[in-house]
């Protein structure tokens, strides 16, 4: 099971990630949705597409653009649309279970 946890808090976990490039995609069913707030927050991958971002808290401690996700990737990236990968500390964890 992997998951990704913050400041003592369990903010997603799945059987599975979307690696790419580094980066573990939680599939969107796997966030723990109390903890995410919509961020204003954009940015612009060349090869992914435009990213929005999550603001997570944690046990009254709140970590700005700490996730993202794609929306509408492009074409390339498809298998990561609405995916959310996390940054600034985020920890993750676990190991990837057999795929069936």
């Amino acid at each position: 099971m992997m998951r990704a946890t913050w400041n003592g808090i369990v903010l997603a976990e799945a059987p599975r990630t979307v690696v790419v490039e580094g980066n573990h995609y939680f599939p969107p069913e796997a966030l723990h949705r109390e903890h995410f707030t919509e961020s204003t927050t954009r940015s612009l991958c060349p090869w992914k597409g435009l990213a929005r971002y999550y603001t997570v808290a944690a046990d009254g401690a709140v970590n700005p653009d700490a996730a993202w996700y794609y929306p509408k990737p492009s074409f390339l990236a498809r298998r990561i649309k609405n995916h959310v990968a996390f940054w600034h500390g985020v920890r993750i964890e676990g190991s990837q279970e057999p795929k069936r």
